[in-house]
């Protein structure tokens, strides 16, 4: 399973990563992949990348005004890019860290599979924006677009704990907090097509952060950390920028992030 998992990630076209993606998680569901060990394996630092779109400072990312088809294009694009790189970091959970000790205690197999499971989701979910760039008139990669979901990622490559608390803990539960905002934008700008794809990764998210918390409580209670505390701790030393309000209270509760969580944290 771990070198299925490499392959996605040595996978550097967009459309043949998400083939990839939808292809190992088929293969795990029918059996055919065994279950990881903890051997040694030799992973890359960064994931295989296209060409294109270039990889530029945040502050050069194209404005994403929604109020002609050039903005509405350029949001999708950056949500694109997002599911891209999401789908890199739920294979590199299952590559670098199912081999862990601390699998030993807990049950590897159902780790395995969540996260094969969110990282099916966002090949999906990629292959729905992809689409819908297509019907706007371009493609990813037409756009620049920054780096800063993997460089969160090489900030937590040494430990599952802290790649627990930053990618889906602070990264996906942001995205909780900004889509509705986003979809309510769209639908006001007349592009329902778009708003409706961002309804189902909105939805399929508060899973995907729900993931993360479970696996996050179950690896703190077998190394007998504090949840909230280790929380705290891991966003204060492994995530630049810190937590941003507002917080979407209600998706988060649904997720099973209750406001003890992060809101002594937030600025």
């Amino acid at each position: 399973m771990r070198a299925a998992a490499l392959g996605v990630l040595n996978t550097s076209g967009p459309a043949a990563k998400a083939g990839e993606a939808l292809r190992v998680a088929e293969a795990w569901r029918r059996g055919a992949l065994a279950l990881p060990s903890s051997c040694p394996l030799d992973l890359p630092e960064r994931p295989a990348r296209p060409a294109r779109p270039e990889l530029v400072p945040p502050g050069q990312v194209p404005r994403r005004r929604l109020n002609g088809q050039a903005g509405r294009f350029a949001l999708m694009h950056a949500v694109a890019h997002i599911e891209f790189n999401a789908i890199d970091l739920a294979f590199d959970m299952v590559a670098r860290f199912s081999g862990a000790s601390d699998f030993d205690t807990l049950d590897r197999r159902t780790f395995v599979s969540d996260w094969i499971g969110v990282g099916e989701d966002e090949a999906r979910h990629f292959e729905m924006i992809e689409q819908r760039l297509a019907e706007l008139g371009g493609a990813y990669g037409d756009l620049p677009a920054h780096d800063g979901l993997w460089g969160a990622a090489t900030a937590t490559s040494d430990d599952v704990l802290a790649r627990l608390a930053i990618a889906p803990l602070v990264l996906e539960a942001r995205g909780l907090d900004v889509t509705p905002g986003m979809i309510e934008k769209l639908k006001s700008a007349g592009d329902r097509e778009s708003a409706a794809r961002l309804e189902v990764i909105y939805r399929e998210e508060i899973g995907h952060v729900a993931a993360g918390a479970r696996w996050f409580e179950r690896v703190c209670g077998v190394r007998g950390l504090d949840r909230v505390k280790t929380f705290h701790r891991m966003v204060e030393t492994r995530f630049k920028g810190g937590l941003k309000r507002p917080f979407n209270a209600k998706a988060r509760e649904r997720a099973g992030l209750y406001p003890d969580f992060y809101e002594p944290i937030a600025p």
